[in-house]
């Protein structure tokens, strides 16, 4: 009599046709439950930042009677009161010069911080080098530090009180930080990508704008947004290059709400509140290719 001996195969079938068990694994059950403690973190977090922009908001809609007579999170009468002093103010004049600065600093800095980016990166000189050393210096030099330097050569070629002498230092202080992001990007562009379009005949010039460009457009939209903010919140510039009251920026027109005894608290955050909607509406437009660019940055 002959015993067979079960093939390893047939083992393996056999193992196959066996039901799996229904218990589920201890990796399985530790997903299921719910992370209680990130959860009300979260919450907490969104609180601490939904609380100072419901203030803000519902205290521009308060008189000021009303704003030292009744509770900080509750209002009874709203009025549009302080928002028709703020556009009665020169808003719009303040908001023009902001924008002129803003834009005359963005553009510029984009396109010099993409050209030396892409320079940078595909060359290969130790010129090169020596400049994106250059660039990351110009990360640890605090604002403040430069602010008397500045003034001396703004008075030196007699800018002093024009909206030039707000946008060129802009300029200059947004370029490192804006070489560092970009350089990130571009460096995950494929260099057959380059190779393909070179050995097409294409020059550095066209691959920088018809390869590079649309490959690293996250990157350069955040890089925007970012120094848009910048320039549209800054009041260091402004209080020390500027006097006169019709090249006031937003930051600093803030200043003709405070009397000499007292302050118009809801009239300056009804101009918080105006002077932050187009941050939001270039935000809200904006904001795909900002997660892009963001996202872009941890990639390797």
């Amino acid at each position: 009599m002959t015993v067979t001996r079960p093939t390893r195969s047939s083992q393996y079938e056999a193992q196959e046709l066996e039901p799996a068990s229904d218990k589920p694994s201890r990796t399985t059950f530790r997903r299921r439950l719910p992370n209680l403690p990130g959860g009300l973190g979260a919450w907490l977090w969104l609180a601490v930042i939904i609380l100072p922009i419901y203030y803000v908001i519902l205290t521009s809609f308060k008189d000021q009677a009303g704003f030292f007579s009744t509770s900080p999170l509750w209002i009874t009468d709203p009025t549009l009161d302080n928002y028709a002093l703020v556009l009665e103010n020169d808003f719009l004049r303040y908001f023009a010069n902001s924008l002129i600065v803003t834009i005359g600093s963005v553009i510029p800095a984009l396109m010099v911080s993409f050209m030396a980016t892409y320079a940078i990166v595909r060359g290969k000189s130790r010129f090169l080098g020596m400049t994106n050393k250059l660039f990351l210096l110009g990360l640890a030099i605090p604002l403040h530090a430069t602010i008397i330097p500045i003034y001396y050569m703004v008075i030196r070629l007699q800018l002093y009180d024009t909206l030039l002498a707000l946008i060129l230092p802009s300029i200059a202080f947004a370029i490192p930080i804006s070489v560092l992001i970009l350089a990130t990007a571009m460096r995950n562009v494929p260099n057959e990508l380059f190779e393909s379009m070179r050995l097409d005949g294409c020059s550095d010039w066209a691959m920088m704008w018809r390869l590079a460009l649309p490959m690293t457009r996250p990157a350069v939209v955040t890089v925007g947004i970012y120094n848009a903010l910048q320039v549209w919140n800054g009041f260091l510039f402004p209080l020390v290059l500027t006097q006169s009251q019709d090249l006031r920026v937003l930051p600093l027109s803030l200043w003709s709400y405070q009397g000499q005894f007292g302050a118009n608290i809801p009239a300056v955050l009804a101009a918080v509140v105006l002077a932050t909607l187009p941050l939001l509406v270039l935000y809200v437009v904006a904001r795909r290719q900002l997660v892009g660019g963001l996202a872009a940055g941890f990639s390797k």
